[in-house]
């Protein structure tokens, strides 16, 4: 770069060094920004310095200048990002299955140079990914890319869906069937992306795993199905009454529970289920599920407090699948 391009840039440099060196412990000096800018053959004096501090603070950079004797010199004093909510940010990261090890890393690193120094060492002090489960297909930001380009482009798609096999590979299902679907949504369900999309040969709305989804296509001169069916869909609802985002039938179901653990209801199914009070310190709350094992699964895990009463047949189904599981254990003694 010609020395007078250089000399343009100036200002930015010198913003780009007290970005990443200063916080309130951590300042930077005259001597040391004229020497941060002489490694990249810009030469100034400390007059200038002083004049540049004044441009940068005069376009909103918060720069103070700190006198104390451990650390003299200028530091930024406030940035966009405080490090409590890049804390928030890097556990979302961490805590979601479908971003991989290794692009959690990249994100945190690069999340990383939004704080100062200090702040920095803290921040990734707290990086833990190994041991995390974490999805293995890099390629779900691409997957993300297109399915959000093919939405705008008012496209359906096709893809291959993938499969785990007992050799730990994820190989297409059905043999390589080809899926063709009108994609409407993404969400995030169980630390899993999901791809909410109208299924026109099944003549409903369906979901698939983003990080399962392979060699997605957009079908030239397509468009999407399914427009008035989403707009009567609602994802938060979707998502809450699928289990594990897997499907059954739906069904309005009865279940009773002490009253004081109602709230766990309340934290699956929102505030505005139907709950009635009971005798004997009980409670019933009318929940729309889809019934499933994994549904059942989850209300045997909260004891045996909470027992289903409505539909009948939903409740003898409940049974079925507490006895067949005592069956096993006990067919295995």
């Amino acid at each position: 770069m010609p020395k007078e391009a250089k000399q343009k840039a100036k200002l930015l440099y010198i913003w780009e060094a007290l970005l990443k060196y200063t916080d309130e412990n951590n300042a930077l000096s005259s001597a040391q920004i004229i020497d941060y800018l002489a490694k990249r053959d810009i030469s100034v004096e400390r007059k200038t310095v002083f004049s540049d501090i004044a441009t940068l603070k005069e376009f909103g950079a918060d720069i103070c200048l700190s006198k104390s004797k451990d650390h003299k010199g200028y530091y930024v004093a406030s940035r966009d990002f405080e490090l409590p909510e890049l804390k928030i940010i890097t556990e979302a990261i961490l805590s979601s299955r479908y971003i991989t090890a290794k692009k959690s890393k990249e994100l945190i690193a690069k999340l990383s140079e939004l704080v100062g120094p200090s702040e920095r060492k803290q921040l990734q002090r707290e990086v833990f990914v190994s041991g995390r489960v974490k999805s293995e297909n890099e390629s779900i930001y691409y997957n993300v890319d297109m399915l959000h380009n093919a939405m705008l482009a008012n496209r359906q798609i096709t893809f291959n869906y993938l499969d785990w096999t007992l050799n730990k590979e994820l190989i297409p299902r059905h043999n390589g069937r080809v899926y063709r679907v009108s994609p409407w949504a993404l969400t995030v369900d169980d630390e899993n992306y999901y791809l909410i999309a109208y299924d026109s040969a099944h003549s409903e709305i369906r979901h698939y795993r983003v990080d399962k989804m392979k060699d997605i296509k957009e079908v030239a001169r397509s468009k999407r199905i399914g427009k008035e069916e989403f707009e009567r869909f609602d994802v938060g609802i979707y998502t809450n009454r699928n289990f594990g985002m897997f499907r059954g039938e739906m069904e309005v179901v009865t279940v009773t529970m002490p009253e004081d653990k109602i709230g766990i209801f309340f934290d699956r199914f929102g505030k505005d289920i139907d709950v009635r009070k009971l005798q004997n310190g009980r409670v019933s709350a009318r929940v729309s599920v889809y019934v499933s094992n994994l549904f059942f699964g989850w209300l045997s895990g909260l004891g045996p407090d909470f027992m289903i009463t409505m539909p009948l047949d939903t409740k003898a189904q409940y049974i079925d699948h507490l006895k067949s599981i005592i069956t096993t254990y006990s067919e295995m003694e």
